[in-house]
């Protein structure tokens, strides 16, 4: 009797362990929302009209250029992409906080073949919501972007999570923040892949 009754205890405590483990394990999944990954660049062209037209600039004249921007929600960029006309070894991209005019992360990427998407990894890079950074790079080769007419575009542009408030640009080989901007083209390509977190 004793032997039956604890072979009922041992399987009612196993069935107990299951279904604890069970809830747990449903409890951890449906802990929140789950954000997509997301990326402003085809959106931004579309919008702008800027994937209308494009010519290819290599060895012109380096320059700092790049989108400044502020993020909806609180996230993160997860990666870098870039695409040039031309191979860069050691391509410098940077992302700034504007307002301190600082230098939050660089990185130095290798665009091993032109005309390719390329996807960097990176360590993640936390944004706060509705703070205005920037994201540029410094080249001599790069995607010239306009519409078929020339005509200018109106900023703020919004893709996602992400508002575009302007391309800016500055020339020369050294970092510097971009101060001239620019509304009838776009010289790219580079972007990131970003992701909420709250």
């Amino acid at each position: 009797m004793k032997t039956k009754q604890s072979k009922m205890m041992i399987k009612n405590s196993v069935k107990l362990l299951v279904v604890i483990f069970l809830m747990a394990s449903c409890s951890k999944d449906d802990d929140g929302p789950k954000f997509q990954e997301e990326n402003f660049l085809a959106s931004y062209l579309s919008q702008t009209g800027f994937d209308q037209k494009t010519n290819l600039f290599v060895n012109s004249g380096s320059f700092e250029f790049g989108l400044f921007f502020s993020p909806k929600v609180k996230g993160k960029i997860t990666s870098l992409k870039v695409k040039l006309p031309d191979v860069n070894s050691s391509l410098k991209v940077t992302l700034w906080d504007i307002e301190t005019s600082t230098v939050i992360r660089t990185e130095i990427v290798n665009v091993a073949t032109i005309n390719t998407d390329f996807t960097f990894d990176i360590n993640d890079i936390p944004l706060e919501k509705d703070k205005e950074y920037a994201i540029t790079m410094n080249t001599n080769d790069w995607y010239d972007r306009k519409k078929n007419d020339g005509s200018i575009v109106t900023y703020p542009i919004i893709s996602g999570n992400i508002e575009l408030k302007s391309y800016k640009f500055i020339s020369g080989t050294s970092q510097t923040l971009p101060t001239s901007s620019q509304t009838n083209y776009y010289a790219g390509d580079l972007s990131f892949n970003f992701i909420q977190t709250k």
